[in-house]
C-alpha cells in the first residue's frame, strides 16, 4: 500500500519565525503517530531551505513529496509567495491559494473587499513611512477624522507583532513613529472597546462545507491592555471556549467568520478576529494559516467540539489540493 509523504514547512523569513517553528513542531509531533512519511523542512530567516541540516533548493527539498503542510506564518508563508512556488511545482498544499492569501494578508485590502458586505469594521486608514513626515501633525489630523483611541499595526503580519495602542494624540504620534521605524506601511484603526473574540472555519468537516468553530473569548492580562504579542503564547491570557457571549452575539460571530472566509475565497481553514460590543461584532483581521502551537486558539476550538489535534492535522492534509 502506497504511503504518502508529507513535507512540513516551518520557520521562514518573517517576524513570526519562532511561532512558526512551534506550529511546525506540533504538526510533526501529531504526524509521528500516523502512517505518513514525513519531511521536516525548515526555512531559515535568511530564506534558505534546510532538510536534515543541509541547504537545499526548494524543488530538491520537496522531491518525492505528495503534500505540503504549510506551518509558516507571516510574510513569505502567508502572503501567497510560497503558495505560488508550490503551484509551479504542482504540489498540493494546505491553506488558501496565492491570490486569496495575498488579499487576506493585507489588512487594508481585506477590509476593502468586505466593506459592502454588512460586516462591521472600525474606521481605519493606511499610512506609509514616506507619507508621515511629521507624526505629531499626522496624529492630530487623524484625531479629527475618528475616535480618541487608536490601534496602530503593520499592514501585514500577525501575532500582534508591532501593534501599539494609543489613548490620545500624543500616544498616537509616538506609536506612529515606533511602528513606522520598522515597517513601511501601517494601518491606523479607531479602537473599539469590547470583548476580544476569534472564530475558526474548517471546510468539509462533519458533513458541513464551512464548519463554524465555537467562538473563543480572549481575556488578556489587565496590564497588557489587549491581546499583545508577548501574552499570546506565554499562558497568561485566559481563553474561554465556547466564549461567554449572548446567543445573538454568537450568531453574528459565526455569520461574520463564515462570510469573511467565503467572500475572500479562502480555503481549507481560517480564523477571524473580532471585537464584540453590546451592539455589534467588529471584524479586525483574518488568519489564513492559524497558529497550531500548544497555546494556539484553533486547536482549543477543535478540542471544544470533541475533536483532536491529530484529527485536525490529518483532515487538513486530506483537504490539500481541493478547490
Amino acid at each position: 500500500m502506497y504511503t504518502q509523504t508529507v513535507a512540513v514547512l516551518r520557520g521562514g523569513p518573517s517576524e513570526e519565525y519562532e511561532v512558526s517553528m512551534q506550529t511546525g513542531a506540533g504538526v510533526l509531533s501529531a504526524l509521528a503517530s500516523t502512517p505518513y512519511k514525513v519531511k521536516d523542512i525548515t526555512i531559515a530567516k535568511s530564506g534558505s531551505w534546510l532538510l536534515n541540516g543541509y541547504e537545499k533548493k526548494p524543488e530538491d527539498a520537496l522531491f518525492d513529496v505528495d503534500v505540503v503542510f504549510i506551518a509558516l506564518h507571516g510574510a513569505y508563508g502567508e502572503d501567497g509567495t510560497v503558495q505560488r512556488m508550490l503551484e509551479r511545482l504542482r504540489i498540493p498544499y494546505t491553506g488558501s491559494a496565492p491570490y486569496a492569501s495575498a488579499i487576506a494578508m493585507n489588512k487594508r485590502i481585506a477590509k476593502e473587499h468586505l466593506k459592502d458586505t454588512g460586516i462591521a469594521m472600525a474606521r481605519h486608514m493606511q499610512l506609509t513611512r514616506e507619507g508621515v513626515t511629521d507624526p505629531v501633525k499626522t496624529a492630530h489630523s487623524i484625531s479629527e477624522l475618528f475616535g480618541t483611541q487608536y490601534v496602530v499595526k503593520p499592514i501585514a503580519g500577525g501575532s500582534s507583532i508591532g501593534t501599539r495602542i494609543a489613548n490620545n494624540t500624543h500616544e498616537l504620534a509616538k506609536a506612529l513613529s515606533e511602528v513606522l521605524s520598522t515597517h513601511d506601511v501601517v494601518l491606523v484603526e479607531e479602537r473599539i472597546e469590547g470583548k476580544e473574540a476569534t472564530v475558526g472555519i474548517l471546510e468539509n468537516y462533519r458533513n458541513e462545507k464551512h464548519y463554524v468553530m465555537p467562538a473563543v473569548e480572549i481575556i488578556p492580562p489587565a496590564e497588557s491592555g489587549f491581546f499583545a504579542a508577548d501574552v499570546k503564547y506565554n499562558g497568561s491570557t485566559a481563553e474561554i471556549c465556547p466564549g461567554r457571549f449572548t446567543k445573538l452575539q454568537k450568531q453574528r460571530l459565526a455569520e461574520a467568520a463564515k462570510a469573511v472566509h467565503k467572500i475572500l475565497d479562502l480555503r481549507h481553514y481560517s480564523r477571524s478576529d473580532f471585537i464584540v460590543t453590546d451592539d455589534d461584532v467588529y471584524f479586525l483581521e483574518v488568519n489564513t494559516l492559524p497558529g497550531l502551537t500548544a497555546e494556539s486558539l484553533f486547536p482549543k476550538s477543535i478540542d471544544a467540539v470533541g475533536g483532536t489535534y491529530t484529527e485536525l492535522i490529518e483532515h487538513l492534509i486530506h483537504q490539500a489540493g481541493k478547490k
